[in-house]
């Protein structure tokens, strides 16, 4: 397991070689068979597990493939009531409580254009958003506060189009609501967005595995 940051590429693609996780790994280790058993976006941070032993790798990427990880990230997104989507459902999971709900919609995205987007038709996309519970309701900072979520399912940019929808979008999100066309990464400003954690049962040793990032992402 490793501990991405921001800005890092989980594989080799386009501009990025060297500067991903895969290869920064591969050379610090002396060992060209690791290989990751899932992605995290480039802008988000977090756990990332990658396979050593290459007799392995199918049975941890099928882990990945048939939803049998937990996977829990936690965001910066602005505290106030949230909108209805255009597409889709919110449905509060604990009623009458806001928090936590379930938001379903159908997700696409589209060879040559960075954004994903929502669309009518059979859903495919499904997150669980709740407030970050180490933090009161009340609590915020410069108008935001932590939320906790738990994708069901795993669509490109699942998390930043279901929050943006809601009218809640991630802090510093240079994609939704609308495409900002940065010269350069602001390294200053990372998108608010970390793959807090992972569990599973090892498909090897049969062992509940944990992991848990480090990386801050603080309301103060």
């Amino acid at each position: 397991m490793v501990d991405k940051p921001h800005f890092l590429p989980t594989t080799p693609r386009g501009m990025w070689y060297r500067s991903t996780a895969l290869i920064r790994l591969r050379e610090m280790t002396g060992e060209p068979d690791i290989i990751p058993a899932h992605r995290l976006d480039r802008a988000t941070a977090g756990v990332l597990v990658f396979v050593r032993d290459r007799r392995c790798r199918g049975k941890y990427q099928m882990l990945f493939q048939n939803r049998q990880v937990h996977k829990e990230y936690e965001c910066l997104s602005p505290a106030k009531p949230l909108k209805q989507p255009r597409f889709g459902t919110v449905k509060p999971l604990n009623p009458p409580s806001v928090f936590p709900l379930l938001r379903s919609s159908r997700i696409l995205k589209h060879r040559g254009i960075l954004q994903a987007c929502e669309e009518r038709g059979s859903v495919n996309a499904k997150t669980i958003v709740d407030l970050a519970t180490e933090q009161p309701l009340e609590q915020t900072q410069g108008g935001y506060r932590k939320y906790s979520l738990r994708p069901l399912t795993g669509k490109t940019h699942q998390l930043r189009v279901h929050m943006n929808s809601m009218g809640i979008p991630i802090k510093y999100d240079n994609l939704y609501p609308s495409l900002r066309d940065d010269a350069k990464d602001d390294f200053g400003k990372p998108l608010a967005l970390v793959a807090r954690s992972l569990s599973f049962i090892d498909p090897v040793s049969k062992k509940e595995q944990h992991f848990i990032s480090r990386i801050p992402l603080s309301l103060t």
